[in-house]
């Protein structure tokens, strides 16, 4: 038999998976791989369930989110209802004031108009006695005169009793 190279390369194999079959590389490799392959499935799991609760997190801020925007939209009705009250509440007070200014004025041109209707009264009726005065004392004698004073006494002594 030849004792080449190709015989001593095929030795040196053999002699190499015997050595690897006795250090037991094999189990060590499947250790390894299923170390590995463990670890690997626990990132998953682990990130499937940061993945849930990053999911959860996002429903329970949209909600929120929801529930803030509902709460604002409230608020906002609420304010538009108030400034509407506010706005009503405030021309019928205008209103109010404008009627009772315009009463109060109104009341006051009726009163000047009596006031001045009674000073062109009080005039007239001065100014008609005078006129009577000097027409009578013009026409009448002191006899006469004496006549009427004592007729114009005799019916005020009569009114009174």
């Amino acid at each position: 038999m030849h004792l080449d190279a190709t015989f001593y390369a095929f030795v040196g194999l053999i002699l190499f998976f015997v050595l690897i079959a006795y250090l037991k590389v094999p189990g060590m490799v499947g250790k390894a791989l299923d170390a590995r392959a463990e670890k690997i499935g626990n990132e998953l799991t682990e990130a499937k369930r940061l993945r849930e609760e990053a999911q959860g997190l996002v429903a329970e801020y949209q909600r929120k989110r929801k529930d803030a925007e509902a709460e604002a939209a409230g608020i906002v009705a609420a304010a538009q209802r108030e400034a509407e009250m506010l706005t009503a509440e405030a021309k019928q007070k205008t209103e109010e004031y404008v009627a009772r200014r315009t009463a109060l004025s109104e009341q006051k041109i009726k009163r000047a108009e009596s006031d001045a209707i009674n000073a062109v009264r009080s005039a007239a009726v001065d100014l008609a006695i005078a006129a009577a005065e000097k027409v009578v004392a013009a026409k009448a004698d002191a006899g006469a005169q004496n006549d009427l004073f004592k007729k114009a006494l005799g019916d005020v002594k009569a009114r009174l009793n």
